[in-house]
């Protein structure tokens, strides 16, 4: 298996990416490629003292910078580390590609370049979220701004097949973010999406209201891009402000500090749980091969879980279940039409 890793993706490229590869190499016996300005990326390695002979490294010149149109990516930056690393994963020079640029440029760049798997109508991304149980992926969170109800299905059946395959949730529970529990809440899109959700072969446990999602309940919640998006940044602000008020009240005082030192243990699971870097990246569910977002201030450990959760991408050959299911889903289809006409 070889990982295409854009190395100048993210705050803290290319050193921080280096570092994260050459974790990676060593405990996940995978071949891994470093994509971007080769003298660059051989001179950070020296400078910093790190050897790089068990990494590739593939020539290109450019780098997409996140102030930048998206669609730059397939225009005046196809020379750039992200778009030649999507271009050899779309030819077969690579398995999966990796990178912690741009979000909307790499949207665009494996829609265009990677493009979908046939009959998906948009690639989503899905984010897995700590909870008071079990780990939950929202997806859409952010790549589509306006869905239509078939979309919003599709999203379902990916984010359950990557949460059984990937994450090793038996019958994931598929929910529908809504303002209300009830099946009649929520506007037309949400309505035509139940309606959708509760006739495919998923596990579907109906809507869920934003409050319910830290508890862990569900293994899935489908929303669209918008919608998502504001749930993924209110739920890591509220991560932020409980960590700060956190290190606030076991740092005020002497006793605090005392009451902290026989809380650390669970402390230290408690930011573990929370990390972002501990789950690697968000996987763009839906494209033909598979493409993990990493988050843009990664650091060496985010990387080496994002190359982790790209191994365990490929080893669950989540885009071939999602490939078989659509094709239920369709079969399915043919019939409910056929029975209606007949009618």
């Amino acid at each position: 298996m070889n990982v295409v890793l854009d190395a100048f993706g993210g705050d803290n490229a290319p050193l921080e990416i280096i570092k994260g590869a050459i974790d990676a190499k060593k405990d996940f016996n995978v071949d891994i490629t470093l994509v971007g300005h080769e003298e660059k990326i051989k001179q950070c390695a020296k400078d910093n003292s790190l050897d790089i002979s068990a990494l590739k490294i593939k020539h290109a010149p450019d780098v997409i910078e996140i102030c930048e149109e998206a669609t730059e990516v397939i225009k005046s930056k196809s020379n750039s580390s992200m778009a030649v690393g999507l271009k050899m994963v779309a030819d077969g020079e690579g398995d999966v590609f990796v990178s912690a640029g741009s979000t909307a440029a790499l949207v665009v760049g494996a829609t265009f370049i990677v493009k979908r798997i046939r009959g998906i109508k948009r690639a989503a991304l899905a984010t897995v979220l700590p909870t008071a149980s079990n780990p939950t992926m929202l997806l859409d969170c952010g790549a589509n701004s306006e869905c239509r109800p078939e979309m919003l299905l599709q999203f379902g059946v990916m984010g359950s097949i990557y949460m059984n395959k990937v994450m090793g949730v038996n019958n994931p529970s598929v929910a529908l973010a809504n303002i209300g529990a009830e099946e009649t809440k929520g506007r037309e899109l949400e309505l035509a999406t139940y309606a959708l959700l509760k006739k495919a072969p998923l596990n579907f446990a109906g809507n869920i209201e934003a409050r319910e999602i830290p508890k862990g309940n569900c293994s899935v919640v489908v929303a669209d891009g918008f919608s998502g998006n504001l749930l993924l940044k209110l739920y890591e602000g509220m991560g932020k402000f409980f960590s700060t008020e956190l290190k606030g009240m076991l740092t005020n005082g002497f006793a605090s500090k005392i009451g902290a030192l026989f809380l650390l243990k669970k402390i230290k699971a408690f930011r573990k749980k929370m990390d972002y870097s501990e789950y690697g990246g968000a996987p763009l569910l839906g494209t033909a091969k598979p493409v993990i977002k990493a988050h843009g201030s990664s650091n060496a450990k985010a990387i080496y879980n994002a190359i982790r959760q790209a191994k365990n991408f490929c080893d669950g050959k989540v885009i071939d279940e999602v490939t078989k299911a659509l094709a239920v889903i369709k079969e399915q289809n043919k019939q409910v039409e056929a029975e209606a006409q007949q009618a």
